[in-house]
């Protein structure tokens, strides 16, 4: 992955239920990446929104440099919820093969308006978490970049993605999308 851009950011890593195993390719990214940061929840058992987001928000505000947040998810969830009560300093999300809201009870408490910053949401074709069409839902809703990836599973580590290039390549994108963002409203 090309540096340049990138290294503009701190890089928030946010696993789903279970956190990510060793095969993940967050876990992954974070072995290749030693800046990047995991969000840690107390009990990876028991998704609640409140209280992994507000993990999401101490760990946003122990450092205020311009962040991405890297999602899978349930992870995407809480993130989403995060960015929408408190934008500041992030700068972009990539939110990947999210879970489905209605089949945890929190579609309501999830932002219906657009994100406040660049994002790039991820599908799989045959994620058993969310249709592929619900995900591309949430992204038009939020107006942010979807990817069908195909039929990946959960694109998690039953995917066999090893250090998963395609996602690198957008978390790269996401880069260049949130420093395009900074820099058209620093100009406005």
């Amino acid at each position: 992955m090309a540096a340049s851009v990138l290294s503009q950011y701190r890089v928030l890593i946010a696993p789903g239920l279970h956190n990510s195993g060793a095969e993940h390719w967050q876990s992954r990214w974070q072995r290749l990446y030693a800046r990047f940061e995991r969000v840690e929840q107390e009990d990876w058992e028991q998704p609640d929104l409140e209280r992994w987001s507000a993990r999401v928000d101490r760990l946003r505000a122990e450092d205020r440099r311009p962040t991405l947040i890297v999602a899978h998810s349930f992870g995407t969830l809480a993130s989403v919820h995060s960015v929408a009560r408190d934008p500041s300093n992030v700068a972009g999300l990539l939110l990947v093969a999210p879970a489905d809201p209605d089949k945890f009870g929190v579609a309501t408490r999830l932002p219906q308006l657009p994100l406040p910053c660049p994002a790039i949401v991820i599908g799989s074709s045959n994620d058993p978490w969310m249709r592929v069409e619900k995900a591309a839902g949430w992204a038009a809703r939020w107006e942010a970049e979807f990817v069908n990836a195909g039929a990946l599973g959960h694109i998690n580590a039953d995917s066999g993605l090893g250090d998963w290039q395609d996602g690198q390549r957008q978390l790269q994108l996401l880069a260049e999308l949130a420093h395009n963002h900074r820099v058209m409203a620093h100009l406005a």
